[in-house]
């Protein structure tokens, strides 16, 4: 295990990380969340021995600044050790699921290609330093795979070596939303420029573990969450567009957003039939759901004008509802 853990409930994390571990997942997110509530427990409810509704409501709470998916996220793997402890005889207060789900469905901004085009030339200047001698390869790849494949941010943050072939363009991703894996295929550009960026930084870490190795532990860990929200942040801002654009304010995730909905748009400027290319994109990302690729549709007309005259009836059927916040 990557983390220590030292509080009254080190004992079942470890036995629930071993078992999800024996069914085949890597659980690295769902390991540094169970890490962060070890020390919140220590910290806050030093003599509790037990995973009680207080001390889990209190970890429930919505943090300064905290975005409401990393929110869910935490909440939901303390759920799982709740009910991994139950299962093995243990009291342990589960949090009610309605808790735990997403309540309105963010409106994303979709770059337009002026924005990326902008953004990724900063992306570029990016420069090395003692501390993060590879920082500025790192990002210039990370960002342009996460948003030419479509990926979500942690797909591209657990990357190994091993799970991008850099002879035939085959991506690996493993244990993804919902523990499914999926194959994306890598573009003749975007392959090229991972061997260039393989090359340069096996010689900085030559024993990396992960594809996109952070400085510590000299390159064997991963960049964290609290890594590359601000860094992306940066870069915006940088580049002018951090509040200073149309539509909603742009994040690192609307990259993959902006991926489906340029794809959808060409499939609809080429005449294909959408419907049924519909399936493709969906296994490609990754969905669950065919309904979650086909929320996309709403955002073409939106966001392309050439397209404001499209007769969303005629996709009527894949469509779901969308909450406006």
């Amino acid at each position: 295990m990557r983390y220590d853990f030292t509080g009254a409930f080190a004992p079942y994390i470890c036995g629930l990380i071993e078992q999800k571990r024996a069914f085949g997942f890597d659980y690295l997110e769902s390991e540094r969340i169970l890490y962060m509530f070890d020390r919140f427990c220590q910290e806050q409810y030093p003599n509790e021995t037990q995973i009680t509704q207080q001390l889990v409501l209190k970890w429930a709470e919505c943090r300064d600044c905290e975005r409401n998916l990393f929110r869910l996220n935490r909440v939901s793997v303390i759920r799982e050790l709740a009910r991994y402890m139950n299962g093995i005889g243990i009291a342990a207060y589960i949090l009610p699921m309605a808790l735990t789900r997403k309540t309105e469905r963010h409106i994303p901004h979709i770059y337009t290609m002026d924005e990326l085009s902008a953004l990724f030339r900063v992306i570029d200047k990016s420069q090395p330093s003692t501390r993060t001698p590879a920082k500025h390869l790192v990002v210039s790849v990370m960002f342009r795979i996460i948003y030419c494949c479509g990926l979500r941010p942690i797909e591209a943050r657990r990357l190994r070596p091993e799970d991008v072939d850099l002879n035939t363009g085959c991506v690996k991703i493993l244990e993804s939303k919902g523990h499914k894996d999926r194959i994306v295929m890598l573009s003749g550009s975007i392959l090229e420029l991972c061997r260039r960026y393989s090359k340069k930084v096996g010689l900085i870490y030559p024993g990396r573990r992960f594809f996109f190795p952070s400085p510590s532990s000299r390159g064997e860990g991963m960049y964290s969450q609290e890594w590359i929200i601000p860094t992306f942040r940066k870069f915006l801002i940088e580049a002018g567009l951090y509040r200073h654009c149309a539509g909603n304010e742009p994040r690192l995730y609307d990259l993959r957003h902006t991926f489906a909905t340029h794809r959808l748009y060409q499939w609809m400027k080429e005449g294909q039939d959408v419907n049924a290319c519909l399936a493709y994109l969906s296994e490609y990302m990754g969905h669950k759901n065919l309904s979650d690729t086909a929320y996309y549709i709403h955002l073409v007309p939106e966001f392309f004008p050439q397209m404001s005259d499209l007769h969303l009836e005629d996709y009527v059927e894949m469509i779901p509802e969308v909450e406006r916040c």
